[in-house]
């Protein structure tokens, strides 16, 4: 009786996948699936795990955070069982993508990691992508972590701003 519950969780995570043209992080599809009260967080893990096994999504970690894709064969397999998705959770699903689909594709299109370089100082690596084209890739040098940190942080929130000015100073 299991297995019906997971399959069905399965197929969500596909069909989210299926109708962005962007990767969703692991906590992005978690936080729609864990909000709506389908499962719990280690049931969406295992089928997340399973998905990846069976070489229906493909993961990419990128900083913190798990990107993941449909494959071609999620695709396929998606079209055989997407029936078995109820027109309401599929409803719930379009809106929580237009809801929310600039500060989804922000989130993995925008990332800022820093750490420690072989020089001792910290290292505050920023870029911007969009649909997988690479916009800005910087990577600054700073003496204190604390410096990294707000500039990973100031880059998440002014990233645009900055990305203009760079753009109309250098044209």
């Amino acid at each position: 009786m299991m297995e019906e519950p997971l399959t069905l969780y399965k197929l969500i995570i596909l069909y989210m996948l299926n109708r962005v043209d962007f990767p969703l992080t692991n906590a992005q599809v978690g936080n729609f699936i864990l909000e709506k009260e389908y499962t719990n967080f280690l049931t969406l893990q295992q089928a997340v795990f399973e998905l990846t096994d069976a070489g229906l999504i493909a993961t990419h970690s990128v900083g913190n955070r798990t990107h993941i894709t449909i494959t071609a064969e999620g695709r396929n397999t998606l079209s055989f069982f997407e029936n078995r998705i109820s027109d309401t959770i599929k409803e719930e699903i379009g809106h929580y993508l237009n809801e929310n689909e600039v500060r989804l594709r922000d989130e993995v299109s925008i990332t800022a990691e820093y750490y420690k370089s072989t020089a001792g100082e910290y290292d505050a690596h920023l870029t911007a992508k969009e649909k997988n084209v690479k916009l800005i890739d910087i990577t600054l040098s700073v003496p204190t972590q604390e410096s990294a940190a707000a500039i990973c942080d100031n880059w998440q929130r002014k990233n645009q701003e900055i990305y203009q000015f760079l753009v109309e100073q250098l044209f």
